[in-house]
């Protein structure tokens, strides 16, 4: 096993409030995806909801997953102002969210 080089992923779970209709659900993942353009220390994102058959997500639908080069690049990305506006809007339609953040270790054949 050896960890990646300088790589860091950021992981959020969220669960969105009851009240949140689907569009605005949609509306957010597209506000939180075109952060990747506009913040430069953010290299990619990936987004998705639960489809677990073990019945274990404690009612944390979506996962979104952006990759960075470094934990200073988190940093970076967490001050930008583009992320701490949307941020604000994103939180608000939250009833719980996790945000983790590693470094990945690779596992070779």
């Amino acid at each position: 096993m050896e960890e990646a080089k300088g790589v860091v992923k950021h992981v959020l779970l969220a669960k969105f409030k009851e009240d949140v209709p689907p569009e605005k659900v949609e509306e957010l993942i597209k506000g939180y995806a075109d952060l990747v353009s506009l913040i430069e220390p953010m290299k990619d994102f990936q987004w998705g909801t639960d489809v677990s058959i073990e019945n274990l997500h404690q009612g944390f639908t979506h996962v979104f997953v952006s990759t960075f080069e470094s934990t200073e690049g988190i940093a970076e990305y967490i001050a930008h102002s583009a992320h701490v506006e949307f941020a604000k809007k994103f939180v608000e339609a939250l009833e719980k969210v996790i945000v983790v953040d590693y470094k990945p270790t690779l596992v070779k054949h």
